[in-house]
């Protein structure tokens, strides 16, 4: 297994509640949901539970001005596969599958399992990966083709002693400057923040993004706020074939921890037991 990099923030109670990893492929040709019934053999073991839900649409990091939006019509000679989630028995762990999306998460349930950590997480995907690969050989399927890598990290910042409502936006995200003592606003009832950053290559050209998303929550068991902050790097692989998909992950998952540390407040950062502070 990988080590944790040594020059990365690293906390001992995270408020992290879900990650993911995604692959986005050009479409499998000759994919069936018979296929898919076949490679949930492959994972029953561990992934016993299966559900069904609507399949999600590619998206692509783009750098060109914004054009005027224009209205697609396409025409499916057959029904879209479904997306299939391949879930364990708590559902803390799921992979899940379309024509042109492999993708893994972890989330945290209400029992509080703790958060296992990116490298096991990152090990067991590429072990998933690797299955994928083979069966898709063994039906002749093709291979993958990977055009997007995404790796997602969902956080739920409660309520505690440093922040009570969700206009103290200035008390959880540095990012956020309050208002002039003399201003005629209060403190904003509520507020989201979305902020893109270009994660640039080696030669300085765009590779991807890191986009953060702040929204105000409510905590399930007594509606306490929090605020939900998702922090999602999305770009081209680093590299060819799947190796190259994995670098980007690993490139990925470093903007979002630093990103994480450069966007929340020091007193924060000491309630979740920031450790090279």
């Amino acid at each position: 297994m990988m080590s944790r990099p040594d020059d990365l923030p690293d906390f001992s109670r995270p408020p992290v509640a879900e990650t993911v990893l995604s692959l986005q492929f050009e479409p499998i040709s000759g994919l069936t949901s018979a296929h898919l019934g076949l490679l949930w053999m492959r994972f029953r073991d561990r992934l016993p539970v299966i559900e069904e839900h609507p399949p999600l649409p590619p998206v692509f990091e783009k750098y060109e001005l914004p054009s005027p939006s224009q209205i697609k019509v396409i025409v499916e000679e057959r029904p879209p596969l479904p997306r299939v989630w391949f879930l364990n028995a708590n559902k803390t762990e799921l992979i899940q599958v379309q024509s042109n999306r492999f993708i893994r998460n972890w989330r945290k349930t209400e029992d509080l399992v703790p958060y296992p950590r990116y490298e096991p997480i990152r090990e067991r995907f590429r072990k998933e990966v690797s299955q994928l690969e083979a069966f898709l050989k063994d039906e002749d399927l093709g291979a993958l083709a990977v055009n997007q890598c995404e790796v997602s990290y969902v956080n739920h910042i409660e309520r505690d002693d440093a922040w009570t409502s969700h206009g103290q936006l200035d008390r959880v995200f540095s990012i956020w400057s309050r208002l002039a003592a003399a201003s005629i606003l209060p403190d904003p009832e509520d507020a989201s923040i979305h902020v893109r950053y270009v994660i640039p290559d080696e030669s300085g050209k765009p590779l991807g993004r890191l986009h953060a998303v702040v929204q105000p929550g409510w905590r399930k068991i007594d509606n306490a706020p929090m605020f939900i902050l998702n922090l999602t790097a999305r770009g081209t692989p680093v590299g060819e074939g799947i190796d190259g998909a994995f670098s980007f992950f690993d490139l990925g998952r470093r903007w979002i921890v630093k990103g994480f540390a450069d966007l929340t407040t020091p007193d924060l950062q000491r309630v979740w037991g920031r450790k090279d502070a």
